[in-house]
């Protein structure tokens, strides 16, 4: 794949990861809205990912999947996937299974 830079964006309650392929004018995205857990815990609703077929095919969706779970990682929140796709990476992959929400 071509260089991909990713951008997070974060308003607090709400946010989205960018992803711009070098070379275009289009952007992967995937967007998040924060949540309590039953304990009070930080969970981020993983609600949508959208990547335009022009630039589709690249596997910058996973990539979007893959910085949100860096991020849960190293600040400690949980993900609740809404969105059908990281519901799918999600199942495809259970060693992340204590990343997500309860």
């Amino acid at each position: 794949m071509d260089k991909l830079t990713i951008t997070r964006i974060d308003h607090g309650d709400h946010g989205e990861y960018r992803a711009h392929p070098a070379g275009s004018d289009h952007i992967g995205r995937l967007t998040w809205v924060l949540k309590k857990d039953m304990e009070g815990g930080d969970v981020r609703v993983a609600e949508h990912t959208i990547v335009p077929p022009e630039i589709g095919g690249r596997g910058i969706a996973g990539e979007l999947v893959e910085a949100l779970l860096a991020d849960a990682r190293e600040h400690g929140f949980k993900i609740d996937p809404e969105c059908s796709y990281v519901a799918a990476k999600f199942e495809q992959n259970p060693d992340w299974a204590n990343l997500r929400a309860q």
